[in-house]
Parts: structure tokens; C-alpha cells; sequence
């Protein structure tokens, strides 16, 4: 291998490796730091946050880069691997070098003490004593938009930091497809006269903890390179041999906790299922929010929640809680699909949850274009969810301040949810024509078929292709809505007999 490829790969590593240190402070700071520790943390992420972008930044960076674009370089001296680790460092020195580093370590820095002040005003149910911080993010991530875009579209500049290669545009087109149907869908559960009723009683925190830590290794989750926590705010964290989950548990309603920590545990096994040899490599990661978001939902909906999985889970929270008041498997894969009404997007069903990202998908860009304040933004928010789901936020925890995204900066996060669901709808249809022993393997507990598929035909991979090419070499097909809108209209249309 060339030279100055070995060296630019050597520097690659150590960055690697310093990214996943900052990572692993953030997991610290959400789930075991102690509350009065958060500026002192915020210190310290600005710190890393300022040493990482001095070695993205590294003017050497792009010497190599330069050496190695004028070198006669055939055949072994730069393979597929390599092309491809070279595509991404380039995209990270191009967007690095485009951020002045104090800007950086700044933004790092505001986000970390931000995100204690948002949590504190989640609970104590006051926007207005977090809309002064969230002002200050926004600014510094609109200053790093304009870095970033060149004179183009802010938006589309946040947008290529977790979905490279999407825009704004396409995404308003491809989710307004979406939402038209989903809106149809809706409608017509919503005049059905089949009755699902609620889940009532109380399930223990502890047996609750139990149970999704025995979920997580029924999706193959790897125990001696990961750990499951509590957080405020279900999330997975690292890589390789260093993954963490973390879920939470409300006593009225485990489904919360028990799909919590299903969908995290795809994010992890995507992880944990890229190719070894990729470790501390720009290829080490999933490639994108939406392509990771993809796994986490197909985990959580598509199996999780399916007829098949329903029914042996049901017997085992027969087992664990006893007779909690659900009479049959279809009974109880009713109860886990109902579609109801709900102000927290985690808790959404499938057919409304993607009508909560495009509200957030909207209201994000209106603040980047400068065309909503934050001052207004609460407001905005009520009138829009009243309109979309036809009731009244009733407390700003249930509203504006539920999500932890903008609190840290990530703006341009939310629409990857819903393409991770088109993704996961092609995913989906791809995996049971290949696997046709899904639902008869899901019935006993077993997803070793279906996770396998996932990971021969997709996790493997880590950052080697991009995002849509993934997608589109593990389905055989375009991306579109069209499988997903499929799925859901024939899993709900049988629920609720439409």
C-alpha cells in the first residue's frame, strides 16, 4: 500500500479512537455523571470536541490526500476498501477544514451544558427558561451551516452531516408521498369499529429490566462488547467492541421499555455487525442516520412488532408478570399495535409516527431559513399538532421540550427517522422473499434468520458504500415509500379490519 496512504490511515485511527472517547463521555453524562458535574463535562467535551477537529483539520490531511490523487496508484495499491476510506476522510477534512476550530469547541461546549438545562426545563415544564439556551444553539449551528454550504442551503449543509448526499427538497418529496398515505391509512382506522382496548395494571421496573435485557440477546445483541442502562432519553452509543444501549421504564406501560430497548439494540447490532477489519476505520460505523435508523426500526417494528414475535412474546410476559389482563396472542398483538392517541413520538404508533418527524422536519427548517424564532416555536408547535393529530398539546414535556435532538444541535437529525423507516420498508420486503422461514422462526423466539440476513446484507458493510447505495444493492430496488406504505396497509388493515 502507498505510503501516504499507511500514514494517513494511521492518523485516521487515533482520531477514531479520540471520537469514541468524547462518545463514551457523552453516555457517562447521560446515564451515571453526577447532575452537578455538567459544566465541568461541558469543559471537557469542548476540549475533545477541539482536539478532534485539530487532527480532521490537520493540513497534513490533505498532502496525503494530494499525494496520493497524483500517484500512479493501480490494482492492490488502492482496492475498494481503501477508495472508500478515502471518500470519507476527504468529506470530513473538506467539512472540518470549513469550521474554525473555536467555532467547534464551542459548539461542543454549549451543547453539552444545554442539554442539562433542556432536561431540567422537560421537567419542570418551562420552555421558556430553555428558549435562551436553545436561541445560542441555533446560532452556532446556523454560524456552522453557513461555513459548511458555501453560499447554498443551511439546511441542506446539517442535513449532509448525518444523510449524505440528501437535500432538504428531495426529503419534503419523498415524506410528502409518505404523509399522504399515511394520512389515508389514518383516517380509516380511525373510523373502524374495532375496539382495541388499552394495556392496564402495573409491571415492576425490575422484571421489566429483566426482560429487556434477555430482548436484547434474543436480537443477537453481543453482552461481551456491550451493557444496557437507563437514560431520560433512549439512545445507543459506540462501536465495534464497545457498544452501549440504554431504555426506560414506565411502571403503567412496558411496551415503552421493552420496544425502547428492541430498537436500540438494532442500532447496536448494526454496529457490532460491521466487518472487524473496518475498527477504527472511517468504514467502522453505520454510514448514515437513516441507513442506522433502518436497522432500529426494522428490529423494533417489522419483527418486533409482528404477529409472529407478538405471540411468543406474549407468553413470556405471561411468565414474568403473570396474568396481566390480556386474554389471547391476537389479543395481545392488538394491544402492542393500537393505534391511538399520543403526544410522545417514541411512544407512536406506526402509522402516526412518521406524522411526527414531518412536523419536526418542517418546523426545523423554518427556524434554520430564519422564517420561525425560537420564541415562537412552542406556539408553533401546538397550533401544527393540534392540526395534525386533531387534539391539544397539553404541557410542554408532551410537546416542544419531549425530544433531546435540538437541545444538542441536531438539527437536520429528525428527518432520518422516517427515510430509516422507507429504508426499513424495502429492507423488509427483500428480507422474507430471501427468508421465507421469518414468521415460522420469529414464533418460537428465534431471529437468528432474519437478523442474519440483515447483517450478510447490509451491516457487514459499515461505511463501504453510501447511504442509498446499501439500500439499494441489499433490496434490488429503488428507494421509495411504496413498500412501506404496503406493509402498513395490509398489517393495519387486518387489525382494524379496513
Amino acid at each position: 500500500m502507498h505510503v501516504s496512504y499507511t500514514a494517513l490511515m494511521a492518523h485516521t485511527r487515533q482520531t477514531q479512537a479520540l471520537s469514541q472517547v468524547s462518545g463514551l463521555l457523552g453516555w457517562d453524562q447521560e446515564t451515571m455523571m453526577p447532575r452537578g458535574a455538567a459544566n465541568q463535562r461541558g469543559e471537557w467535551m469542548g476540549a475533545m470536541e477541539a482536539a478532534v477537529h485539530a487532527r480532521q483539520s490537520d493540513p497534513r490531511i490533505g498532502d496525503w490526500l494530494a499525494q496520493l490523487d497524483g500517484a500512479d496508484l493501480v490494482g492492490a495499491d488502492l482496492d475498494e476498501t481503501a477508495k472508500a476510506n478515502m471518500r470519507h476522510i476527504r468529506r470530513s477534512f473538506d467539512r472540518s477544514t470549513k469550521i474554525p476550530g473555536d467555532l467547534a469547541s464551542e459548539i461542543a461546549r454549549v451543547t453539552s451544558v444545554s442539554q442539562g438545562i433542556w432536561a431540567e426545563a422537560r421537567a419542570t415544564d418551562d420552555f421558556a427558561s430553555f428558549a435562551p439556551t436553545l436561541k445560542r444553539v441555533l446560532d452556532l449551528k446556523r454560524q456552522e451551516a453557513a461555513a459548511l454550504s458555501d453560499g447554498g442551503d443551511l439546511y441542506d449543509a446539517m442535513l449532509d452531516d448525518y444523510e449524505p448526499g440528501m437535500t432538504g427538497a428531495r426529503l419534503a418529496v419523498l415524506l410528502g408521498n409518505l404523509r399522504d398515505g399515511l394520512v389515508d391509512l389514518r383516517d380509516r382506522v380511525r373510523g373502524s369499529t374495532v375496539d382495541v382496548p388499552d394495556l392496564t395494571g402495573e409491571f415492576p421496573d425490575a422484571v421489566q429490566m429483566q426482560l429487556a435485557q434477555e430482548l436484547a440477546g434474543v436480537f443477537g445483541y453481543d453482552w461481551n462488547c456491550g451493557r444496557l442502562d437507563k437514560a431520560v432519553h433512549p439512545f445507543s452509543s459506540g462501536s465495534g467492541n464497545d457498544t452501549r444501549i440504554t431504555t426506560r421504564v414506565d411502571l403503567a406501560n412496558p411496551f415503552n421499555c421493552i420496544y425502547s430497548t428492541i430498537h436500540e439494540t438494532g442500532h447496536s447490532c448494526y454496529e457490532q455487525g460491521i466487518r472487524p477489519a473496518y475498527l477504527l476505520t472511517p468504514l467502522g460505523n453505520g454510514v448514515s442516520m437513516g441507513v442506522h435508523e433502518s436497522q432500529s426500526r426494522i428490529y423494533e417494528n417489522q419483527l418486533g412488532r409482528s404477529r409472529a414475535f407478538c405471540g411468543w412474546l406474549y407468553g413470556r410476559m405471561r411468565d414474568l408478570f403473570g396474568d396481566f389482563g390480556v386474554a389471547s396472542e391476537d389479543a395481545f398483538y392488538a394491544v402492542v399495535n393500537k393505534v391511538g392517541q399520543g403526544f410522545i413520538r417514541t411512544e407512536a404508533d406506526e402509522v402516526q409516527y412518521n406524522l411526527h418527524i414531518l412536523m419536526r422536519f418542517d418546523l426545523e427548517r423554518a427556524l434554520i431559513a430564519g422564517d420561525l424564532e425560537v420564541d415562537d416555536l412552542e406556539g408553533a408547535w401546538n397550533e401544527r399538532f393540534a392540526a395534525d393529530f386533531g387534539y391539544a398539546v397539553d404541557k410542554p414535556s408532551n410537546g416542544v421540550l419531549q425530544d433531546v435532538h435540538w437541545s444538542v444541535g441536531l438539527f437536520g437529525y429528525f428527518p432520518t427517522y422516517s427515510l430509516g423507516n422507507i429504508y426499513a420498508g424495502g429492507l423488509n420486503e427483500a428480507m422474507r422473499s430471501a427468508v421465507p422461514s421469518v414468521d415460522s422462526d420469529l414464533a418460537q423466539g428465534d431471529t437468528r434468520a432474519a437478523v442474519g440476513w440483515l447483517r450478510e446484507n447490509l451491516q457487514q458493510y459499515g461505511g463501504l458504500y453510501e447511504p442509498v447505495d446499501v439500500i439499494e444493492r441489499a433490496t434490488g430496488q429503488t428507494v421509495s415509500e411504496k413498500p412501506l406504505l404496503d406493509y402498513l396497509n395490509t398489517k393495519f388493515g387486518a387489525i382494524y379490519d379496513v
